[in-house]
């Protein structure tokens, strides 16, 4: 497919997986990516840029489904919890890296079995999903749960992202952990802020996009283990409980995707 979303050449492979694709009007501005299907499910490669020589691309894997097997893991989860605002409620973003460690693409059983699921903070309010690996017509709220069921291959860690909003009454954060997580990361711009968790590095303040954060990170934690922000609290003069429209949600969207971008895969 090319920079239209088109496709512009389709082939078969051959008995070793090989093919070849041609493209005849190269758009030198384009991205080029190469798709396909098996047992429904789409998988594409990484980008490719138009170029005189030939280019080649990494193997194309392709996987039969299942809705069984080993559970889809969470290696890391990174919670972004932005100041006050006028009228004293918080924007949250959490960014989560999904890993399917089985041999076959997880799929939804039904609406009822997701192929992932996990727990959101009853006080979240005003929930959205973001841009990332997963796509927001997969992810839904069920509840006091996010749940996604679109497809997810082995292999590859997947991001999906979510925001929601505290109400100024909330004044601690608390964040389930209902399943083995790998890490939690926690970026705080009350860096006054206090942390309870079972354990617990502090890796001091840093600017990010002109704004000052205070960074956190666990160590894997086991389904049920505590962790909890609580906040400084402010007073607030009456006008300034007046609701206004900020344009911040899109801010502590990037800043959480500059910090998890900036790392290293493992």
């Amino acid at each position: 497919m090319g920079g239209g979303g088109q496709p512009i050449d389709s082939t078969r492979t051959d008995a070793r997986g090989g093919y070849t694709l041609t493209i005849r009007q190269p758009d030198s501005g384009a991205i080029y990516v190469v798709s396909s299907w098996h047992a429904g499910i789409a998988y594409f490669s990484e980008p490719i840029a138009p170029g005189r020589s030939p280019s080649r691309v990494r193997p194309l894997f392709v996987y039969d489904t299942s809705s069984t097997g080993p559970a889809v893991r969470v290696v890391r989860r990174l919670v972004t919890v932005a100041k006050q605002k006028r009228d004293g409620s918080r924007d949250v973003l959490e960014l989560l890296e999904l890993e399917n460690p089985g041999a076959a693409t997880r799929v939804a059983r039904d609406t009822l079995v997701p192929t992932w699921a996990g727990a959101l903070p009853p006080a979240a309010i005003q929930f959205r999903v973001g841009q990332g690996d997963v796509s927001p017509q997969v992810v839904t709220r069920r509840g006091d749960s996010v749940a996604v069921y679109g497809p997810l291959p082995p292999g590859e860690r997947k991001q999906l992202s979510y925001t929601y909003v505290l109400a100024a009454t909330v004044h601690r954060l608390s964040l389930p952990i209902d399943q083995p997580t790998g890490e939690v990361d926690l970026l705080l711009e009350d860096t006054a802020a206090v942390v309870t968790a079972g354990k617990l590095d502090s890796l001091g303040a840093e600017d990010i996009g002109g704004r000052r954060f205070a960074r956190y990170r666990t160590p894997p934690l086991v389904a049920g283990a505590a962790l909890a922000v609580g906040f400084t609290e402010r007073r607030f003069a009456p006008e300034s409980l007046t609701p206004f429209i900020v344009g911040i949600a899109g801010l502590v969207l990037a800043i959480g995707f500059v910090v998890a971008l900036r790392r290293k895969p493992r």
